[in-house]
């Protein structure tokens, strides 16, 4: 039994991995519901913007966590290109406060765990370690500035680890799917057009690569990270490389499992695109003796099974 918070626990990611954790712990929830969160019920929730360091303080100083998961953040290609400023705030600034508040107060939590991305790795992220070397891309392009946002609170994790002794993780997703996923993602987009036969629309040719790591599989890494102390002071990739597929072949994939009648259309993408993203597991696979279990096929079926349903 443990006092957990979570910031952005409202999420897609949050509210999965809550419904894990709220039977044997004490679950608290900051969250603004800039997107449309889900609650679980048992989970004490704050309503407020990780922005307003005072309102974060007043919760940590109420609360007072032993664990700490951090995954607020303004996130999504088309939130990122249109509210860089807010991006920054956010994912720099949010981080910022919620680790000065845990500092402020003297609180001795067991662990802090906080989410980057894999976007630190830059256009093109080939099975990279996570001691390679991060690439931001070219200054004034939007895109860029999530992830510049997201190594920054790498960075605060380790200079408050530095100064203040923190106990910290931090995890680096690739691309996590599945049931209850909100905003942008190309599995639960294709799956909820298929479900209506609408067209799937591609961007470019749909050559893009990506590796598709189910919710599951996240909240079991996630989980690991909170129970092994061996976690602690290191970045993890976090994903599945036997997911790994094409756009294009993302898309006939989707289409042909759920006998959709949609069709598939490209269209050209206004914005800088990640051209190929596989993620290096090994570390999370040494020492957390993490092992991805579900495939992309049955991944996709219970996704799209669960749309329908809830439909």
């Amino acid at each position: 039994m443990s006092r957990i918070l979570l910031t952005g626990g409202a999420g897609f990611i949050g509210s999965s991995l809550t419904k894990k954790l709220i039977d044997d712990n004490e679950v608290f929830i900051i969250d603004n519901f800039d997107r449309n969160g889900q609650t679980i019920d048992g989970a004490k929730l704050y309503k407020v913007d990780i922005v307003n360091y005072y309102e974060v303080l007043k919760v940590i100083n109420e609360v007072k966590p032993e664990i700490v998961i951090h995954l607020a953040a303004l996130c999504g290609v088309d939130n990122v290109i249109n509210r860089p400023i807010n991006t920054m705030e956010v994912n720099m600034l949010g981080t910022y406060n919620i680790l000065r508040s845990i500092a402020n107060y003297g609180l001795k939590i067991e662990k802090f765990i906080n989410f980057s991305t894999s976007e630190v790795y830059g256009s093109y992220s080939y099975k990279l370690g996570e001691d390679e070397k991060t690439n931001m891309g070219a200054v004034g392009e939007a895109r860029w500035s999530y992830s510049v946002s997201k190594l920054a609170s790498e960075h605060l994790c380790f200079a408050f680890n530095k100064e203040h002794n923190l106990p910290f993780v931090s995890i680096r997703p690739f691309n996590i799917y599945g049931p209850g996923q909100v905003g942008e993602g190309a599995i639960q987009i294709f799956i909820k057009n298929c479900l209506d036969d609408k067209d799937l629309l591609i961007h470019d040719d749909g050559s893009q690569i990506r590796s598709w790591c189910y919710i599951d599989d996240a909240v079991d890494f996630i989980l690991k990270c909170v129970h092994d102390d061996n976690a602690i002071g290191n970045v993890f990739n976090m994903g599945n490389p036997e997911g790994t597929i094409t756009t294009i072949g993302l898309a006939k994939k989707v289409k042909e499992l759920t006998n959709s009648k949609s069709k598939i259309k490209f269209i050209e993408n206004p914005n800088v695109d990640i051209e190929l993203r596989i993620p290096n597991i090994e570390k999370a696979k040494k020492i957390l003796n993490f092992e991805p279990k579900v495939g992309l096929d049955e991944g996709i079926l219970k996704t799209y099974n669960w749309y329908k349903n809830k439909n």
